[in-house]
């Protein structure tokens, strides 16, 4: 259930997951909400669940935060022959960081975009969030250029993540990414 040095416990795997996936489905139906008409049905639908979940998810991304501040980190795995190891880590590090940096980001510029005309935020028509700035002639188009920017950024960080873990997997042969899937040591010679 929780972290060890060597592992990742069902908690942390289960935040990297719902979020990932959650992260990716609101990128692609930001996609495609940016090409609907006004005169599409989904052009009223979509941006509302777009918003709600998007919420939902930095809701769930301040929780891991949380949990990864008050929780064991696993330590990177190391390879004596490895040159440039040190770099690597850092590298790693910063990619980390920036993956729960620009969540935020977007987050906030998602929130300028919907209430820059002064209304609240329906969350699944549940919750209200309300505005908390005055109305502002053209933040929704500046917020909406900026929520765009971090939006493809995140999008370039996350494929960089993941070629990450699947160099660790293919080339390097070691557990980095099976620590995320599995989280349990498995037997290794």
């Amino acid at each position: 259930m929780l972290n060890t040095f060597e592992n990742y416990g069902w908690i942390a795997r289960f935040f990297h997951w719902v979020i990932a996936l959650a992260a990716t489905a609101l990128f692609g139906l930001g996609l495609y909400m940016v090409e609907l008409s006004y005169y599409d049905p989904a052009y009223k639908t979509f941006p509302s669940l777009h918003k709600s979940i998007g919420i939902l998810v930095a809701v769930l991304m301040v929780i891991r935060l949380i949990w990864r501040l008050i929780s064991i980190v696993p330590l990177p795995i190391s390879d004596p022959e490895a040159q440039h190891q040190d770099l690597q880590h850092k590298a790693a590090s910063l990619v980390h960081f920036i993956l729960y940096t620009l969540p935020f980001a977007l987050f906030l510029s998602g929130y300028l975009i919907s209430t820059a005309d002064g209304r609240s935020i329906f969350v699944f028509d549940l919750v209200e969030i309300p505005a908390l700035f005055p109305p502002s002639k053209g933040l929704e188009d500046t917020a909406g250029l900026i929520h765009e920017i971090i939006a493809w950024s995140l999008a370039g960080f996350v494929v960089l993540h993941a070629a990450a873990a699947l160099k660790h997997h293919l080339i390097n042969k070691d557990r980095t990414l099976k620590r995320m899937l599995l989280g349990a040591r498995t037997t290794t010679p």
